[in-house]
């Protein structure tokens, strides 16, 4: 997301799904995080959700409403023939994020991953609103970074490295803070890699 789309479009080109650095064959951290989600959040959109298994578990359990959106056009085309008929079942968006305009709503916004890749200070701000147009008030919002002790690095790229008051800032006024986690991500390689989790929720009248 920090860079041009040809950088992640080579990436997933070059490398198989379950060899890049952040693949997780398990998304229990994202699992857990959407346990704060009440029946009245049901339709999630997992921006840089790429190739991730997480779209697969959420049909699984049940969620009828759920886009996935990403930088690269590759990514999604590896997570649509693993799903085969199913990919049917959820809305594919290609896109940078910090050029996307919403043309909905939606209960649960998850990002694993990517608002640590946005160094510049105009793409955060890009990506807040966003966020703010596509999350409806009342929603949930799913971040998860590098942690303060996590890498400086990622594909090759630099990222931005956060604890769960410094995402809040980030946000802005209208969010409040539900939960945080720590997370140790093993790479493929297992390498660990420290991530913080946080779950806001926007504030009714926001």
């Amino acid at each position: 997301m920090s860079n041009a789309p040809s950088h992640w479009e080579d990436v997933y080109r070059r490398k198989a799904p379950e060899s890049v650095s952040w693949h997780q064959e398990d998304p229990r951290p994202s699992l857990d995080a959407l346990a704060a989600c009440g029946p009245e959040h049901r339709a999630l959109i997992d921006v840089g959700g790429g190739a991730s298994r997480l779209v697969d578990t959420l049909l699984e359990r049940g969620w009828q409403d759920v886009s996935v959106l990403d930088i690269s056009g590759a990514a999604l085309d590896h997570a649509q023939a693993r799903l085969g008929k199913q990919a049917a079942q959820v809305t594919w968006i290609v896109a940078d994020l910090t050029e996307w305009q919403p043309d909905r709503t939606y209960d649960v916004w998850h990002d694993r991953a990517v608002f640590h890749f946005l160094i510049d200070a105009a793409q955060r701000s890009a990506y807040i609103a966003a966020l703010r147009q596509a999350l409806r008030p009342g929603g949930l919002a799913i971040l998860a970074t590098f942690a303060p002790d996590g890498p400086d690095k990622c594909s090759g790229l630099p990222v931005r490295k956060y604890a769960a008051p410094d995402l809040l800032a980030q946000l802005g006024d209208g969010f409040h803070l539900l939960r945080t986690f720590r997370e140790v991500h093993h790479t493929p390689g297992d390498v660990p890699q420290p991530f913080t989790w946080a779950v806001f929720e926007r504030d009714a009248d926001a």
